[in-house]
């Protein structure tokens, strides 16, 4: 990416760009829908990333005084943002798509009032993270982004605040309510290492991830069915309700004897919804101890206890990631899987499966030909080892 990204602003602009920065999708090995419930998280980064390629703007590239202009590979088109604090989001109607260019406007106006200006540039991205696919391309662009305004202004942010600054631009200028993780992991992650976070005190724990005996299976589905654009919201506003409703500040503080004891006053979608939250996060914090004892039968077993949860009590799987599942789960250990499940926000997107090395291939082709066979979907499927976080490329 790095190489295409370098290319293709010499092609561009006709000279060479001055500053490359990078940041890198991620894959959720367990843990979803538990961040913005002040729970725990359990990503990689992957080994895939989006790479900007920028340089300061020059009169021939006919740029305002405080314009940046940007070129994008996942569509061929170049966007015109503003560096300037102060620039509002994009309003658009209900069934109107948001520019491809939000993430970055956001990003770079949040940065400015930070006092982390960038000034007035031309830039290429190039990125081989999945769109739509729950890999958290957005964040991958909203980190790399920041890391340009960093570069650019000479100074360093605060992780945190850099992660939390990210998050911001989503919130306000993609309109996506999402939590800390994907920002989090895309920032601070490290090589051979998942991340548990606590997004209560957004305090990481870097988990050696280092036994070659494993692998991380990525399948893309293809799949993103169409949705309201309600969805999301309306899970976390029925935990925030049910949160309420038990007397804690998240999730997180409650438990199933809690749970139980209140479900007359519940209805029963916040009482599912709930009930997915609170044992989600009992077993992402397992899930980590087994992945410090390399028992990844243990792992496995709570991979697939977190997809029958996401399935039954969040609802937010669909029939061709339901199907990945059940193909993970017919194979077994002895057939070199450990286990699976759907990674991302859902209604489509990418399964995450633990498999053995050794299997590795006959896998791939296992599961390509029988998702097919099934759905007439040829699935992109990927191997991935933990990788690096954000970077000053050069």
């Amino acid at each position: 990416m790095k190489a295409q990204a370098i290319s293709q602003f010499v092609k561009l602009y006709g000279r060479e760009p001055k500053w490359v920065v990078s940041a890198p999708g991620r894959v959720n090995l367990i843990g979803e829908h538990t961040d913005y419930n002040d729970g725990f998280v359990f990503p990689m980064a992957i080994e895939r990333r989006t790479v900007i390629a920028a340089a300061p703007a020059e009169p021939s590239d006919g740029l305002g005084e405080s314009e940046a202009k940007i070129w994008s590979n996942a569509n061929d088109q170049i966007g015109v943002v503003s560096v300037a604090p102060g620039v509002a989001p994009v309003e658009v109607a209900p069934n109107e798509e948001l520019p491809w260019t939000a993430y970055i406007q956001g990003t770079l106006t949040l940065c400015a009032e930070a006092g982390f200006p960038a000034q007035p540039f031309v830039a290429v991205i190039a990125s081989d993270v999945p769109l739509g696919g729950g890999l958290s391309s957005s964040a991958a662009l909203e980190v790399s982004v920041a890391t340009l305004c960093e570069v650019i202004s000479g100074k360093t942010m605060d992780p945190v605040k850099k992660c939390l600054l990210c998050q911001k631009a989503e919130h306000e200028y993609a309109f996506m309510p999402c939590g800390i993780m994907d920002q989090f992991i895309s920032n601070l992650g490290q090589p051979d290492h998942a991340m548990l976070l606590d997004c209560r005190s957004c305090v990481p724990e870097m988990v050696p991830l280092t036994d070659p005996a494993v692998s991380i299976l990525v399948i893309d589905s293809k799949v993103k069915h169409k949705l309201t654009g309600s969805e999301y919201p309306d899970r976390r506003r029925a935990c925030k309700e049910a949160a309420e409703i038990l007397g804690v500040k998240a999730l997180r503080d409650a438990t199933m004897d809690m749970l139980n004891a209140a479900k007359d006053k519940l209805t029963p979608t916040q009482y599912i919804r709930a009930k997915h939250v609170i044992t989600e996060d009992a077993r992402t914090v397992e899930a980590a101890a087994a992945c410090k004892a390399n028992d990844w039968v243990k792992m496995g077993k709570l991979m697939y206890e977190s997809h029958l949860s996401m399935r039954c009590e969040f609802q937010i799987t669909c029939t061709e990631l339901d199907y990945l599942i059940d193909l993970a789960y017919t194979k077994g250990v002895d057939g070199g899987v450990y286990g699976a499940r759907m990674t991302g926000g859902g209604f489509g997107g990418c399964v995450v499966v633990l498999v053995k090395t050794d299997a590795v291939e006959d896998l791939k082709a296992y599961f390509f030909n029988e998702y097919k066979a099934k759905t007439k979907i040829d699935a992109p499927i990927f191997v991935s080892r933990p990788g690096k976080g954000s970077a000053i490329e050069s």
